[in-house]
């Protein structure tokens, strides 16, 4: 079971990755007025993220969470990266859900509102959840 679940973490880590990048891509598309490409980008992010939230909570399920083996201020430094991730985490679904549904229905204005909060915050949970990631499996 523990083999099954640190493949899962570097699964999961892989996914963080990839929704990261196709975030950073989509947001370059918009930038670029490339609708159609930001659209393909932005919803793939979507769906890599639905992915990553069902191996995550499947790797919890199987071996629990996980203790941070370290000490002093890396130790600190890992539980307020771990804490800022997962209160942000908490806000992305919905976040990510309201700037898709403006998106798809065409309501620009009111989207670029909603996506001024939702891709940075979105972009820091991606990303940090790569650092989390490596902070517990190869850097403790």
């Amino acid at each position: 079971m523990e083999a099954l679940g640190n493949t899962l973490a570097h699964v999961n880590a892989l996914l963080n990755s990839t929704s990261a990048v196709l975030l950073f891509l989509g947001w370059r598309a918009a930038v670029g007025k490339n609708v159609q490409l930001h659209k393909r980008c932005m919803i793939s992010a979507f769906v890599v993220s639905a992915v990553f939230l069902v191996s995550y909570l499947s790797r919890v399920a199987l071996t629990g969470t996980h203790r941070y083996p370290g000490h002093g201020v890396m130790k600190t430094v890992y539980i307020a990266l771990l804490s800022s991730h997962m209160l942000l985490a908490a806000a992305v679904p919905f976040l990510a859900i309201a700037a898709l549904y403006l998106g798809l229905k065409n309501r620009v204005a009111t989207h670029r509102k909603v996506v001024k909060w939702t891709l940075p915050v979105w972009m820091y949970v991606s990303v940090t959840g790569v650092i989390v990631y490596l902070m517990l499996y190869h850097l403790a």
